[in-house]
This record gives structure tokens, C-alpha cells and sequence, in this order.
């Protein structure tokens, strides 16, 4: 099984904060790219994650010719053609900034959006960015058309409830409000996630897939009890075993990978082994969600 994500990155910055240096990665069939980018650093405003870096805002590239991306030979060569960087903060502190690419074989069909609400200019969420791969023009017309309000589909809702959203099947689910332009299109696989930022928006990441080429092999979103002393899992969708209702399934912290107590205790995400929960993936990416600062939940990517 392909999946729309080909790849995934983390960046760590330095000891000084000078730069950003390679923490980790996930790359599939995409080794030369992996070479490449494993000997690279990038300073603040340098290509894709020096940008996001200084932003302080996730960052949309729906193509890499014109832009800072200074990968964009070994990206062409590996069929990667889209890409978006998340930035994470602290306190006001970057943590890293996580790379995730997309590509728009003919296999492949899926959407990478991001959407924004800037309470200076308007009261609802709107889409800034985003990237249409194998999509009909109609479906990406009516997301560039829509403005969202506080809680109003999968964006809203992760903006309103400052969670992640999982839809494994979104073309027939009520709450998102492009079900009928979704079916047409082959989209069926939905993810928001509310990002981190540094201005005065609020930034929500949408990932959208069809079937043959799902936005990950597995979604999970796990959340942090009351306790703070075990991750218990909320929702999620995989490919092999559908749907994931609230299963009583936990993670005890005590016990826990030390990658994942880092990203809950400092909002670093990580890469782990998925290879004992689900066979046949590279890895899994652990994303944090921040609430003032302090990590509430993470949403889970095996690729």
C-alpha cells in the first residue's frame, strides 16, 4: 500500500538556535532524496523549514520550482511534488519544524490544505493554501470559496475544539461539508489538525485522500488523561482494521518510548518503530497538539 504522505521529516534545531539540523525521517522509496536530505542544515528563512521557522506559521508549497525549496532536483527525481511545513513552539520557543511531502503520480490522489483564521480580517476560518493532486477543479473551486465558522466542518471544528479530527470516511460524514464534491472526487480519508503559531491566526493542516492512496497506512490520535500519566486512544482510522472507536487502549508514560515522553513533556514530535503495531510500515509520526503551550494530545501517522 502507497500512501498520499511519501515522506516525512524532522528538524531539530541546534544547540545555539543558529540552525536547523536533520533529526529524523521517514522516506519509503525515496532514498536518494533521503541522502540528500540528511546532509543538510537550513538557517533561519532557508528553504522550506527555515521559512516556517521564521514565519511561525505552517507553510504550503504546491510546487517547489520558484520557491526557497533547495531540494528540488532530488524531490523531482524521488516524484515528489508537494510539501508542507509545520513549525513547534514553546513558549514562543521553537521545538522543530516537520516536513511531510505528497505527490501526484497518476496512483496518487489526495489534497494538502491549510486553512487560516486571522481574527483582525474575519470571524471565520478560510482556506490559504492548498494543494489538489488528481482532484477535479471543482472540489478545489469550492474549498477556496468556503469560510468556515467556529466549529463548522472538519477545519472548524479542529480550531473550535483545539484537537485533531479523524474521518475515515468523510465523504459520507455530515460534519464535513464537502461530502458530495468529496464523493465525485474519490476523497473518502479526512485529518485536521490545529498548528502552532507565532502571530496573531490560528492555522489548521487538512489532509485529504482517496482510498488506493490513503493520507497514512494508520491515523490515531491519542490523548493525554487527567493524570497526566498515560496516553489513552481517542479516535483514529486504519486501513486494515477501519475505524478506531475509543478502544480502552493506553500508553503508560512510565513505560513509554522516551521519544514520546519528550514530545509530551517538551512538544518535540518523534519518529518510532511502527513495525510491532503495524506490520509492513516504515515508521510512525508522532505529532504534538499544543493548548497554551502544553501538549494535550498526539496525532499518530504510520507511513
Amino acid at each position: 500500500m502507497t500512501s498520499f504522505i511519501r515522506a516525512a521529516e524532522i528538524w531539530l534545531p541546534a544547540s545555539d538556535h543558529s540552525l536547523l539540523e536533520f533529526g529524523a525521517g521517514a522516506f519509503g522509496k525515496a532514498l536518494s532524496f533521503a541522502t540528500v536530505s540528511r546532509a543538510m542544515c537550513f538557517g533561519r528563512a532557508e528553504g522550506l523549514p527555515g521559512e516556517a521557522w521564521d514565519l511561525g506559521h505552517p507553510v504550503l508549497l504546491k510546487q517547489f520550482e520558484g520557491s526557497h525549496f533547495r531540494r528540488t532536483s532530488a524531490a523531482k527525481a524521488a516524484g515528489l511534488t508537494c510539501a508542507v511545513a509545520i513549525p513547534f513552539f514553546v513558549a514562543g520557543k521553537l521545538t522543530a519544524v516537520v516536513t511531510l511531502f505528497g505527490s501526484d503520480d497518476p496512483a496518487s490522489k489526495g489534497a494538502m490544505e491549510l486553512w487560516r483564521n486571522d481574527t483582525r480580517i474575519s470571524s471565520d476560518m478560510s482556506l490559504l493554501d492548498g494543494y489538489y493532486g488528481g482532484l477535479p477543479p471543482e472540489f478545489e473551486r469550492l474549498s477556496r470559496d468556503a469560510f468556515l465558522p467556529r466549529g463548522t466542518g472538519a477545519p472548524g471544528m479542529a480550531w473550535q475544539r483545539d484537537e485533531a479530527v479523524i474521518m475515515g470516511q468523510a465523504d459520507t460524514n455530515a460534519r464535513f461539508l464537502r461530502g458530495d464534491a468529496a464523493t465525485e472526487a474519490g476523497i473518502c480519508r479526512a485529518m485536521a489538525m490545529p498548528c502552532c503559531a507565532t502571530n496573531h491566526a490560528s492555522y489548521v493542516l487538512m489532509l485529504l485522500s482517496g482510498r488506493e492512496t490513503p493520507i497514512a497506512r494508520r491515523m490515531e490520535r491519542w490523548v493525554l488523561d487527567r493524570a497526566g500519566a498515560q496516553l489513552v486512544l481517542a479516535a483514529g482510522h486504519c486501513e486494515l482494521a477501519g475505524d478506531l472507536a475509543q478502544s480502552g487502549d493506553v500508553i503508560k508514560l512510565l513505560d513509554a518510548d522516551p521519544l514520546l515522553t519528550k514530545a509530551i513533556g517538551c512538544g518535540v514530535p518523534a519518529l518510532t518503530d511502527a513495525s510491532k503495531r503495524l506490520p509492513g510500515s516504515e515508521a510512525c509520526l508522532w505529532l504534538p497538539v499544543l493548548v497554551e503551550d502544553k501538549v494535550t494530545e498526539l496525532v499518530a501517522l504510520y507511513l
